[in-house]
């Protein structure tokens, strides 16, 4: 019987961001899959840009015009130092890229609005629709008002207006763990659980490389946070955190619409790697408090 792995009496700081949420959809499941994948890719918050993840994928009956779907959610940064209509500027402009360099260039894509409790709405005439080059018409289907972007391969269809929020983005979780075995045992059962809950994403699934706000290298941004980098124990001696059967530590960062809703994949998650053999604790990443707007303490998700 393997024991249960200790949940660490610690806590993940998370922040808030600005969300969209979209219904992705397109004639087959392979043009789907692309989009879905090219759009979410890299780059991400932590370079100023933008970061996605694939939230699900919905059968024919569960989207507006009966084909394949996926929903997609893309994140971006607050700066509070500015007015918060400079960073809704910043994310309209980086997520319209996503949209046009990776979902429109495939054949039969079309995108509808999905975003809970919208805040507001942006319209996607000004840095998608205009792809059409002033050729583009607005009309309703499915229901909904679309513009239609005339292409060589007939016809990118987007919904006008999609919507935008305010939701919890960074939390995460960090599962210390002895094998690879256990490691690739961590990220199955996870992302699984993870997946089952409405509302979130996991941007980066099984993350390698954790990071800490103090760099040496500032260009970079956000450099390894060398005190839980396992190659570095004997370098490190007393400085390393890192437990001695230790040899790999994966990171499952989190976006989600709520902090209910991140608390629950939370949860999920880390429920699902207890019990993997040679999972030894499930700790998380936070700077002290100085970073995050939440504090999400591992324990309390449990209590």
């Amino acid at each position: 019987m393997v024991k249960k792995a200790e949940v660490e009496d610690t806590y993940a700081e998370a922040f808030e961001g600005i969300f969209t949420r979209m219904i992705v959809t397109a004639d087959d499941k392979e043009i789907l899959r692309k989009a879905a994948e090219h759009a979410t890719a890299t780059p991400s918050i932590v370079i100023g840009r933008v970061e996605g993840g694939i939230e699900k994928w919905l059968s024919k009956k569960e989207t507006p015009d009966k084909r394949e779907g996926v929903i997609l959610q893309f994140w971006g940064g607050i700066d509070s130092k500015k007015p918060f209509s400079e960073s809704l500027k910043k994310f309209e402009i980086e997520f319209s890229y996503r949209i046009r360099q990776d979902i429109l260039v495939k054949p039969f894509t079309a995108i509808f609005d999905a975003t809970p409790n919208a805040e507001g709405k942006i319209d996607m005439m000004e840095r998608v629709g205009h792809c059409g080059d002033g050729y583009e018409w607005v009309e309703k289907r499915f229901g909904r008002e679309v513009i239609v972007v005339p292409i060589m391969v007939p016809d990118f269809i987007i919904e006008r207006f999609l919507g935008y929020a305010r939701g919890v983005m960074g939390a995460n979780f960090w599962v210390m763990c002895k094998t690879r075995e256990a490691l690739r045992g961590v990220g199955e059962k996870a992302l699984e659980a993870i997946h089952k809950i409405d509302g979130v994403i996991t941007p980066f699934d099984v993350c390698s490389a954790g990071s800490k706000p103090e760099t040496r290298f500032s260009w970079i941004g956000p450099t390894t946070n060398h005190p839980y980098c396992p190659s570095l124990k004997k370098r490190l001696g007393k400085e390393s955190k890192v437990p001695e059967s230790v040899n790999y530590i994966p990171e499952i960062v989190i976006n989600g619409v709520s902090l209910e809703a991140v608390k629950r994949a939370m949860k999920a998650g880390i429920n699902a790697v207890l019990d993997v053999d040679g999972v030894v604790k499930v700790s998380a990443g936070n700077y002290g408090g100085k970073l995050g707007d939440y504090k999400i303490y591992l324990r309390e998700l449990f209590s």
